[in-house]
């Protein structure tokens, strides 16, 4: 049996998993455990994180207008103005 202690950081409450733990779940830093509660214990599991969906340029474009272009352009010129100002490249 394992044993870890529950501290205080902020205003939560912080349970550190072991390492070996960590291995027998298959999870790291970063992983999302889904936690069950029941009879006074409770059980984590990892849950497989979905991956985003990925867009193709006509799905990002769709909807865009000729108008809305130009109108987009108007509003940024001023981001595309003047020359370098520190070290960046141009």
């Amino acid at each position: 049996m394992i044993t870890v202690n529950i501290r205080k950081q902020g205003g939560a409450a912080i349970m550190t998993i072991p390492a070996d733990v960590l291995k027998i779940l298959n999870a790291e830093v970063g992983s999302v455990l889904e936690i069950e509660v029941e009879n006074g214990a409770f059980t984590a599991r990892p849950i497989s994180q979905q991956t985003r969906k990925r867009y193709t340029l006509a799905e990002l474009m769709q909807g865009i207008t000729p108008e809305s272009m130009e109108a987009l352009n108007a509003e940024t010129v001023w981001a595309r103005e003047g020359g370098p100002v520190g070290r960046e490249l141009a």
